[in-house]
């Protein structure tokens, strides 16, 4: 018998709610652990699937857990509906509180990462208990291990936050061929990729904000004699705070299997502290390199001194990196399907500077991809090193520029370079694409000169994964700049095994590992129709309150859609198309004698309200809004677009149709 996607999913998660309510976890546990303990002589090197089996029947827990499941009595997860497998490395979201099952191969190593609690939270020490149903700051936390992200459940801020989840963590070898073998206690700890923990804070109007980012060395628990160990996670603040507790963690680790052979907590202690030792020595060789490299840059010309030649960068946590180690190649998969895409993708994580207490100049923070992708906003630094990653996956060559815009201002931006010679910017904030053309200041005076088309004033340099090109040509000004980098007269370049010394991946264990993009769990239909019955409702009562009634023309409202899908497809493609079948049928829509009125509208949020005032700051939006006339028909139309990292694109258009009275 064979049971459709949607039923299979709805039986899937009956099973599985029936299972933790009867804590088989515990059970299986207890099990193993006596399984380990009392039936297998100190011969045995591994406990078979079989045996495992077998000691599960002989305790009956099979049979309890067939007695009692009754399909009947569960009601279906709705929530799961219809909804398409995802890789391991996607986690999907609909409802939080469910738990989702999780398919654990019993010849693989795996670390359970649970967190018990938070404490000293100080900055919430004086917030109040939230009341049942009252929306209040939240908090979730993040984590990335070895290609593998979880997210936990939002849990109110508070002094000690109630962060009560549990993740469960597969540990597997980098060799060819190794992956489907156990990990043992030495592998292990050649393993030195950490925990990257991310606590992002979200506010009552859904604003984030990043409260910590920690890096976990997990390895204590190969010295374990019982395979597990508790420890509390000091948490520190970000950029101008990074010095600043933030708050603490209790974590607890367990390995499962269990280790047979533990390690002695010395041999440990000594790889960590050979491992920074490493890193120590490659990062102060760099570093002498780049000062020599430097030198040799200012004595071409003493006005290099004033250039934005930008080697080195403060992330998060106050930690000075090497700008070329914020880019990396990173594939999509299946997420993006073209780098215009990935463009409008990275346009659509918002802008915000980093936040500083006080005036003064600009505080500098490059965020590492986690935090960046987490928080769903970041400078234009971190937008760019995101889109050169990306375009780097997609096969292009790409590089970050570091420069200036027109007003003067320090800015970061893409280019491209075509095989045919092309130069192409990417302006990462709008997903805008200008192709350079140099002006030749040789040229004749009456000679045909390319006229500028970016944004952009003067670039002082450009990096990517493995390439750090500072600009030596006589001006820095991007109308002059000729982007040809084999040219070591107009580009001076470092060394190319330097930078590998210290960017390369597994190159130092200072290097955060690169997290997968996630699929969106936001269902863009669903979303779409929730925000526009919640536009109805609020152009309806603010037509009351001027005491206007508000009469719907649905068919006139689902035309807005063909508008709207060809609005977004431009800012994908930078194509128009679709338009002359939208006013054809607008034409239709509209009988003779009528006017018709549209305003379309983009945001990167799905608050209603927000949305609703801000639409109403427009006069031409309002005109709509409170339209007043003969026969007055109005629409409205929303679409949401959902990306990676449930970043979307939402169109809105409020329409009109009227009797015309001279």
């Amino acid at each position: 018998m064979s049971l459709p996607p949607e039923k299979a999913s709805e039986l899937k998660q009956i099973i599985h709610n029936h299972l933790i309510k009867m804590n088989i976890h515990g059970k299986i546990r207890e099990v193993l652990a006596e399984t380990v303990r009392k039936d297998l002589g100190p011969g045995h090197q591994t406990l078979s699937e079989g045996d495992f089996l077998h000691a599960l029947q002989r305790r009956g827990i099979i049979e309890d857990v067939m007695k009692d499941l009754h399909f009947a009595k569960e009601a279906p997860a709705d929530t799961e509906k219809g909804s398409p497998s995802k890789p391991a490395t996607h986690f999907i979201d609909k409802d939080l509180t469910q738990l989702k099952k999780t398919n654990i191969d019993p010849t693989r190593r795996y670390l359970y990462l649970q967190v018990l609690g938070g404490k000293a939270f100080l900055e919430h020490l004086q917030e109040p208990e939230p009341l049942p149903g009252q929306v209040c700051s939240t908090f979730t936390l993040y984590l990335h291990f070895r290609n593998q992200r979880f997210r936990s459940k939002p849990v109110p801020c508070a002094c000690e936050p109630d962060l009560q989840e549990g993740f469960l963590l597969e540990v597997h070898r980098d060799g060819m061929g190794e992956g489907c073998k156990m990990a043992d206690a030495t592998t292990m700890l050649s393993i030195c990729d950490p925990v990257h923990l991310v606590l992002i804070k979200t506010d009552t109007s859904s604003e984030t904000t990043l409260v910590s980012s920690y890096f976990l060395d997990w390895r204590t628990i190969l010295s374990s004699p019982n395979g597990k160990t508790c420890i509390a996670v000091e948490l520190l603040g970000v950029g101008s705070e990074c010095k600043v507790p933030a708050g603490v963690l209790n974590v607890s680790l367990e390995l499962y299997p269990p280790l047979t052979e533990t390690l002695n907590a010395d041999i440990i202690t000594t790889q960590q502290s050979l491992e920074r030792q490493k890193t120590a020595e490659k990062e102060r060789l760099f570093l002498v390199y780049a000062k020599q490299w430097w030198r040799e840059f200012l004595e071409i010309r003493p006005s290099h001194q004033s250039k934005l030649v930008k080697i080195f960068a403060q992330d998060e946590n106050g930690v000075n990196r090497l700008v070329c180690s914020y880019v990396r190649v990173l594939r999509a998969g299946r997420l993006l399907e073209s780098p215009r895409q990935a463009a409008r993708f990275v346009s659509l994580l918002a802008h915000e500077k980093a936040p500083m207490v006080g005036g003064g100049g600009k505080q500098e923070q490059w965020c590492t991809l986690l935090a960046f992708l987490c928080r769903g906003k970041g400078d234009c630094e971190d937008h760019a090193t995101l889109l050169c990653s990306l375009l780097l996956g997609f096969g292009l060559d790409a590089y970050v520029c570091v420069g200036t815009k027109a007003k003067g201002g320090p800015h970061t931006w893409v280019v491209t370079r075509g095989t045919d010679g092309s130069v192409t910017f990417w302006e990462t904030l709008t997903a805008h694409r200008y192709l350079h053309q140099a002006i030749d200041p040789d040229a004749p005076p009456l000679a045909p000169q390319p006229k500028p088309s970016s944004p952009y004033r003067t670039v002082g340099c450009v990096f990517n994964h493995q390439t750090f090109l500072a600009n030596c040509q006589p001006s820095d000004a991007v109308e002059l700049c000729v982007f040809d980098f084999q040219n070591q007269s107009r580009w001076k370049a470092m060394s190319e095994e330097a930078l590998r010394s210290v960017c390369a991946p597994g190159s130092t264990i200072s290097l955060p590992p690169l997290p997968p993009l996630c699929a969106p769990s936001l269902e863009p239909a669903a979303a779409s129709n929730q925000l526009e019955l919640e536009m109805r409702f609020l152009v309806s009562e603010h037509r009351k309150d001027l005491e206007l009634a508000t009469v719907w023309d649905d068919h006139l409202s689902y035309l807005l859609s063909s508008a709207l899908s060809a609005y977004e497809l431009e800012r994908c493609t930078g194509v128009s198309c679709g338009n002359e079948e939208f006013q054809d049928a607008v034409r239709r829509a509209v009988p003779d004698g009528h006017t018709f009125k549209g305003f379309p509208i983009h945001f990167l949020h799905r608050n209603a309200r927000r949305a609703f005032a801000t639409c109403l700051r427009s006069p031409f939006c309002e005109e709509i809004v409170c339209c007043r006339g003969d026969h007055v028909r109005l629409a409205v139309r929303v679409r949401v677009f959902a990306y990676p990292e449930n970043a979307c694109a939402v169109w809105l258009m409020f329409a009109c149709k009227y009797r015309s009275v001279l």
